[in-house]
């Protein structure tokens, strides 16, 4: 069996709350209380070993709560998602605790995911080479800008060897040298057949690294498959888009609102007179 990751009519919904009082209501009342708001909706898709996979969408389309189920970070509402082997998330301070130290957080994430002492203490040296934080790595995160938040969880992720990488705009801050190091190093993992979905706002570096790409809108798979064939689709939504007037674009995010409250859902499903 050759896919890495599969979803099959996965959503993921939240509650939206206009204050706290309605949490309480929303857990008492039979049919619950506040408005539906799917993050994600019918989301279907396979992921082979060995594909890259760029995610794009504009701002708030779902890309880091699709990011965040395949790593899982977070379980589903409804849908189910298999996955392959060991999937790691790559974001800016993704899994770091700011009150230790760079060296601290090296041993807690990986002694989260299973290595022994030992293996720490060998993998250890190799992660804080990688990540060029020099004698910061030994001060508190809350003192690291987001850029270095970014390299030391890109050098804790790369250096346990996952099969599924998943990499969330950790490229977009710091310097373009260790940018083209981290692309270096996922080049070196497409190499060995491992499966890599790349979420970025540079088309540039989508271009340059992925074979695929997943569009989202509103929550939803617009359109997935070979880059040659999407890329072109998505950059003529994104220049129409930025030609658009304000009023033209709060129509579309009321339009992307709707389809995300559960509406469509709630009249797919109701029994016609």
């Amino acid at each position: 069996m050759n896919s890495t990751v599969i979803f099959n009519n996965v959503a993921k919904k939240y509650k939206m709350y206009k204050k706290t009082s309605d949490k309480l209501l929303d857990i008492v009342l039979p049919k619950g209380y506040g408005k539906d708001f799917y993050a994600l909706q019918d989301i279907n898709f396979k992921a082979e070993k060995g594909d890259t996979i760029g995610i794009v969408g504009i701002n708030g389309s779902g890309k880091s709560t699709l990011s965040n189920l395949i790593s899982g970070v977070i379980p589903p509402s409804s849908g189910g998602i298999e996955i392959n082997g060991e999937a790691s998330l790559i974001a800016i301070a993704s899994g770091l605790n700011n009150e230790l130290t760079g060296r601290d957080n090296i041993e807690l994430k990986c002694l989260m995911l299973g290595f022994s002492k030992q293996e720490i203490i060998v993998l250890t040296p190799e992660i804080i080479e990688f990540a060029e934080l020099g004698e910061f790595i030994d001060q508190p995160v809350k003192k690291y800008s987001s850029g270095m938040k970014s390299r030391l969880g890109f050098a804790i992720s790369v250096s346990i060897d996952p099969d599924i990488l998943v990499i969330d705009e950790a490229l977009s801050v710091g310097d373009k040298t260790f940018a083209d190091k981290c692309l270096e190093k996922m080049n070196s993992f497409k190499e060995k057949g491992k499966t890599i979905f790349f979420i970025s706002h540079s088309m540039g570096q989508i271009k340059d690294f992925c074979e695929k790409v997943l569009w989202l809108e509103a929550g939803e798979i617009k359109a997935y498959g070979l880059k040659e064939e999407i890329i072109p689709q998505y950059e003529k939504f994104i220049k129409d888009y930025k030609k658009m007037t304000k009023e033209e674009k709060e129509q579309l995010k009321h339009k992307f609102n709707e389809k995300r409250s559960g509406k469509q859902i709630q009249a797919q499903t109701s029994p016609t007179g």
